[in-house]
């Protein structure tokens, strides 16, 4: 093979001097020093801040050190050690080894005076000082293991226990609806005294029968359609009066205003006797019996037919027939009362009135209410303030919609409302006859399968359709049960003590009976005699 010629070969590169080799190479070695330097500067500077840096933090109570936070920290040990010890000693107390248990209580409680002594001098516990501690935990926590207090026998412990808690529980809510059911339902000394000395002085003094009587006949306003007329139906004589002298202590103009209440025989004197003493800025108050309207009779009216079903008997009043599963809510006689389902037969008491208010007699008026009887209800029947703020107050939450004729007839989303505070129009009432739809679903709930207790369910019903929303703050509920907002009872023109704590029993709310006792005159002689304070 034959080789180039000489002009034909690569050039030869040419190197570089040793001495350009060896300057290159001290100068880099003299930057990778200062670059050390200063990293070694930035590194220390930490160092120094990180002490004041700590002991800010100590000293601002803060609980969780550097220390704590170490794998190696004997402070973390003596803390998880106490931890677990804590939990044995619940179980060794539940085992009936009460001796141990106390071995293990003295030893937290040496634990943690060790804790709290290095806190306070805000230095860091020594494995020195804390050997002995620890070691002594660690025997009493491995005696614990021996003894099957280990993490499966303290899971199944833990779980019976929650279990029984939970059993404990569903008893002790049992008796506090039971005793807080009683509670509400017992009339006070009080009131029962009131009644007793406003019979017999109605019976006793036949000057004031003559005033009643005299009053009655002089007043043509209660058939006046030009009048704001209001009706109760109540058995409460004190709480009747809060109701029409807080109404006529907020109206602008009282002298308009009438009230009919319908009360029972037992009560029916002392009340007239009541109203009849005491007067309300010149608002007129009809007073009469439900024993006295003699279409009320059980051919006609759904319910007093019901009371005369042996089993319906049993299940109201003797309790006996389901082994006490029915809570005692739902077998409350009062909610065959006839004073509770008079409100579905407005019309045939007042046959001469086209408008009507109804008010239950545990609400407050704090407003002039002249202003329901000019709101339009746009063909409606009921004017009622609107509850379906929540899914709680919706159709599907009072009715029972596995029944076909609940689920055929009533949307179970549809928007629930309040009875207590309802503007009724009569005339549509009559043309409508609402009265033939309440008769229609009272006669199918015989067996209380539409629906289990109350007058509001069947009142969704028979006015289904019928009712128009009104404006919230002319009805605000939930002061006989619940927090409210204030902001809404300072606008709210009706205060509903709704719930078991009514304002005149000892288990009312406190912080709401101030607004309803305003309206009660203490200083009344016959309140002073039957000790209402």
């Amino acid at each position: 093979m034959r080789r180039r010629g000489l002009d034909f070969r690569r050039p030869v590169r040419k190197r570089f001097p040793n001495v350009v080799w060896w300057t290159v190479c001290g100068i880099l070695v003299l930057v990778l020093i200062v670059v050390l330097s200063r990293e070694g500067q930035i590194e220390s500077k930490p160092t120094i801040s990180r002490k004041p840096y700590r002991r800010d933090r100590i000293m601002e109570g803060v609980t969780v050190t550097d220390e704590m936070l170490s794998s190696n920290s004997v402070t973390r040990q003596l803390t998880d050690q106490i931890s677990l010890a804590k939990a044995f000693v619940v179980i060794a107390k539940e085992s009936n080894n009460l001796q141990f248990a106390w071995e293990l209580s003295a030893q937290i409680r040496n634990s943690q005076a060790l804790l709290s002594n290095a806190a306070t001098r805000r230095t860091p516990l020594t494995v020195g000082e804390s050997e002995t501690a620890i070691r002594d935990m660690a025997l009493l926590l491995y005696q614990a293991q021996q003894l099957h207090y280990d993490s499966a026998t303290m899971l199944m412990r833990l779980r019976a226990k929650i279990q029984t808690l939970e059993e404990q529980m569903r008893s002790a809510n049992e008796k506090s609806s039971k005793y807080g059911q009683i509670a509400a339902e017992e009339v006070p000394k009080s009131l029962y005294c009131l009644g007793v000395r406003l019979t017999t002085e109605w019976f006793g003094n036949p000057n004031l029968q003559k005033k009643h009587r005299e009053r009655k006949q002089m007043d043509a306003k209660l058939k006046d359609n030009s009048m704001y007329h209001f009706c109760i139906f109540s058995d409460n004589i004190l709480a009747s009066s809060v109701v029409v002298n807080s109404t006529a202590l907020n109206s602008k103009n009282p002298d308009k205003i009438v009230f009919h209440l319908v009360t029972d025989e037992i009560n029916y004197a002392a009340m007239k006797a009541w109203f009849t003493v005491n007067s309300f800025r010149g608002v007129t108050v009809e007073v009469q019996k439900f024993e006295d309207f003699k279409w009320l009779n059980a051919s006609y009216v759904p319910v007093l037919k019901q009371l005369q079903d042996s089993e319906t008997q049993s299940y109201y009043f003797s309790g006996h027939n389901d082994d006490g599963r029915t809570p005692i809510k739902f077998r409350n006689p009062k909610y065959l009362s006839m004073l509770n389902h008079l409100r579905f037969y407005i019309p045939e008491v007042y046959p001469a009135l086209k408008k009507v208010v109804f008010l239950d007699d545990d609400i407050v008026v704090q407003k002039d209410l002249s202003g329901l009887f000019s709101i339009d209800l746009n063909g409606n029947v009921n004017g009622a303030v609107e509850t379906c703020m929540e899914t709680f107050h919706r159709y599907h939450k009072y009715l029972n919609y596995s029944h076909p004729l609940i689920r055929a007839h009533f949307d179970p989303d549809a928007c629930g409302w309040a009875f207590g505070m309802n503007v009724f129009d009569l005339v549509e009432w009559r043309k409508r006859n609402v009265t033939g739809i309440y008769h229609y679903w009272q006669e199918r709930n015989v067996d209380r399968t539409l629906w289990k207790l109350g007058t509001l369910p069947p009142g969704l019903l028979t006015f289904y359709g019928l009712t128009e929303a009104l404006d919230p703050s002319w009805h605000v509920l939930g002061l006989g049960y619940t927090n409210v907002d204030p902001q809404l009872i300072e606008k709210g023109a009706v205060l509903h003590f709704n719930g078991n704590s009514k304002p005149w029993l000892k288990i009312g709310i406190e912080k709401y009976k101030p607004l309803w006792e305003k309206y009660v005159d203490y200083s009344h002689p016959l309140l002073q005699q039957c000790n209402f304070h």
